[in-house]
């Protein structure tokens, strides 16, 4: 992919790194390089993806001051004591949570209810030089990169693993009628995914122009400027609710038909009430569902629909920035109107 192999920093290297300090406040610093440890590597990160959570004002506040970013790729350059998987030079996809595949949580499939799952798995955070991996993702969720699949590239299979197992756990099936409520990143990701998985009809619905153009280019039967049209009631097997959008959500309980599916793929605000018709829900026989993050098993289906090129990263990635500029990548994240995703490069 014409990306130089970088070598192990020496003692004592410092590192650029994106600090979040608080909704809307980031900054580069100079930070330590991690040393990894026993069962850990370190991983010079050439590119991380913004994901729309590092967004949300009030997930921000209570997180930060962190290095954010989760949807990172690099090369492996150092070896903690006792990783004999990887080794030194390999380009990898790096999952920033992993599970331990041992305790009934994992055995019952729910991987991101484990315990060891919800430790953070990147030390110090995606949005850096240099980040260590943690043992147990080391274990299960480092994925070497084939060679066809760019660093960029490879910034899409975090978030396409959440789509994928947001699908699943929907039961998508072949032959569904699939509505998108929401065409930004993830909403094209569910577009493209439901085309390639056999729908046999998917349109979207957004009020910005461009993302609709987008759609009806590359996978959709049909799209609606919510501003003048919508599409018709009760007619979809699937509805997928990209927003976090307690309107959003009503309006696709009105789409679903009797028996079939409301997928709800992002939160609302944690003092947000939805005010779901719930005499509706009942007699319609609506499922609902809800789909938070991926598993060792979703990020090696999403890593396999990049290489197959069924997410062309050229279409999807509207902006790349430099970590210098990691501000004004942030800053750019927010402008939806003209923005679908934002990457940072290490290089």
């Amino acid at each position: 992919m014409g990306e130089s192999v970088a070598p192990a920093p020496p003692p004592g290297a410092t590192m650029r790194a994106a600090l979040l300090r608080g909704p809307g406040h980031v900054v580069v610093e100079e930070l330590p390089v991690p040393a990894p440890g026993p069962g850990e590597v370190l991983v010079r990160l050439r590119a991380c993806g913004i994901c729309g959570s590092d967004l949300l004002d009030w997930y921000v506040a209570k997180k930060a001051p962190m290095v954010f970013g989760h949807e990172p790729a690099g090369e492996v350059v150092a070896l903690g004591p006792g990783v004999a998987n990887l080794s030194p030079g390999q380009r990898v996809f790096v999952h920033h949570h992993a599970p331990c595949m041992e305790c009934e949580v994992c055995r019952r499939g729910d991987f991101v209810h484990c315990p060891v799952w919800k430790q953070n798995a990147l030390r110090p955070g995606g949005m850096a030089e240099y980040a260590v991996v943690s043992a147990p993702s080391v274990r299960h969720d480092v994925l070497p990169l084939p060679p066809h699949v760019s660093f960029a590239a490879a910034t899409l299979v975090e978030p396409a693993a959440c789509v994928v197992k947001g699908l699943r756990r929907a039961r998508f099936a072949a032959g569904m009628r699939v509505h998108i409520i929401g065409l930004g990143f993830i909403g094209q990701l569910f577009g493209f995914l439901t085309r390639v998985g056999g729908a046999a009809f998917v349109s979207g619905a957004d009020q910005i122009g461009s993302r609709l153009a987008l759609a009806a280019e590359h996978w959709a039967d049909a799209v609606f400027d919510v501003r003048s049209s919508q599409p018709p009631t009760q007619s979809f097997d699937l509805v997928v609710v990209t927003p976090g959008s307690p309107a959003a959500i009503r309006a696709g309980v009105g789409l679903v038909r009797n028996g079939g599916t409301l997928l709800i793929f992002a939160p609302t605000a944690p003092d947000q009430e939805v005010g779901l018709p719930v005499h509706e829900l009942f007699f319609r026989e609506i499922t609902l569902v809800t789909s938070y993050s991926a598993g060792p098993d979703d990020t090696r289906a999403a890593l396999s629909h990049v290489a197959a090129g069924h997410l062309p990263a050229d279409v999807l990635i509207s902006h790349r920035f430099p970590l210098a500029e990691a501000a004004e990548a942030y800053r750019a994240a927010g402008r939806t109107g003209e923005v679908l995703k934002v990457i940072v490069t290490m290089d």
